[in-house]
């Protein structure tokens, strides 16, 4: 059978999707030589009346299997990040009540969690103070709930600092009052415009020196860092520069096969929202590389990059939207709605590519699901086969 798909340029043309999956077994055995969590999206509910603005939805109970899938291949789940729409749909009530939900589903199965801390409650104008509160009754929650904090860079500070000293001085009052090793989160503006100049300068060699200056001051109190910044060389630079016993965890979504295979000085560690849709073949890939075998890990993970570039393309901020495609048409949902209305986000062709490029690797488990699914996509399009 054959599908027929919308090109960049507007035209039809017929694709044959393939027939066997990528046969990925369900271990739950924690993976060795990586620490590795997926950012996790959230689901839907889509019969709920929500109207523009409105808090959002979300199906608690699709929400929480697709965490179980995650863990039941011995991934982590990094939980309340950009990937769960954070800042894009969720707002932080949602947010708190994911964490908790979340992190009591951790505790049940024994799957590890690490849960995003950030200052999304503010909504209008702020002072320092304001953000350190907002930050804190976040850090709080999350340390209640059992879970790892990753304090994520926070819209609020980037517009309220003056300078890096605000950085400095904010980040060094909640690492000083953190119960546990916390995550620190470095988030470019290619994937929120407005994080731009954070920790104080657009300069990233500028930025960076503040960065590694917060660390330098609190190393008992970070757990490691996560770069978002799409750069592998300096992601490479800065995972060098780390003191002793603070992680690097690549959140980039170009360059992840080299940066978790790492070199003679080191590697990376991994927390990515392409591990969502990718979490089979991720945990697949990684148990090669817990027996040493970076060639083969290379060789099962280096095809699955073109996908993720499609889905992380400008403007980089709405891959979700592939991501909540790839799970429904691989059976992890029964709808392709989001919170927010961010479904639209993508026009048909992405959609299409997303859709032709996952089927190419195996991902679903029922590929003539995903090709049915996909045609009734289409067809809301008009395109009728």
């Amino acid at each position: 059978m054959t599908i027929r798909l919308p090109g960049a340029d507007g035209r039809l043309r017929a694709y044959e999707p393939r027939t066997d999956p990528l046969a990925v077994l369900p271990s739950g055995a924690p993976l060795a030589s990586r620490t590795v969590y997926s950012a996790a999206h959230v689901v839907a509910d889509p019969y709920a009346d929500v109207s523009p603005g409105a808090p959002a939805a979300v199906d608690w109970d699709a929400t929480l299997a697709f965490r179980r899938h995650l863990w039941s291949h011995g991934l982590g789940v990094a939980e309340a990040m950009d990937t769960a729409q954070r800042g894009m749909g969720l707002d932080w009530a949602s947010a708190a009540e994911l964490v908790r939900r979340s992190a009591a589903e951790a505790r049940a199965t024994g799957g590890a969690i690490a849960c995003g801390v950030g200052t999304d409650q503010l909504t209008g104008p702020s002072s320092l103070a304001d953000v350190r509160a907002a930050y804190e009754e976040q850090l709080a929650l999350v340390e209640e709930s059992g879970a790892r904090a990753i304090l994520m860079a926070s819209r609020a500070l980037a517009a309220t600092a003056a300078g890096p000293e605000d950085y400095l001085d904010v980040y060094g009052h909640l690492l000083r009052q953190a119960a546990e090793p916390v995550v620190l989160h470095w988030l470019g503006p290619m994937f929120d415009p407005t994080l731009e100049g954070y920790w104080g300068s657009s300069d990233l060699d500028t930025a960076t020196e503040v960065f590694l200056d917060v660390i330098a001051a609190h190393p008992d109190k970070v757990d490691g860092i996560k770069v978002s910044l799409l750069d592998a060389r300096r992601e490479v630079d800065l995972r060098r520069r780390l003191p002793d016993g603070v992680r690097c965890y690549t959140g980039d979504d170009f360059n992840y096969p080299e940066l978790i295979a790492g070199d003679e000085q080191g590697f990376s560690h991994a927390l990515l929202g392409i591990f969502d849709p990718l979490g089979p073949a991720a945990a697949r890939a990684v148990r090669v590389l817990d027996t040493g075998d970076v060639k083969g890990f290379r060789e099962l993970l280096d095809p699955t990059v073109a996908l993720s570039r499609h889905l992380f393309q400008h403007p980089t901020r709405f891959y979700k939207t592939g991501v909540v495609l790839l799970a429904w048409l691989a059976g992890h949902q029964e709808h392709f709605t989001m919170v927010g209305g961010l479904q639209s986000a993508r026009s048909l062709p992405h959609l299409a590519r997303a859709y032709e490029l996952a089927d190419g690797l195996g991902l679903f488990p029922d590929p003539h699901r995903a090709e049915t699914r996909m045609k009734s996509l289409l067809a809301v399009y008009g395109v009728t086969s």
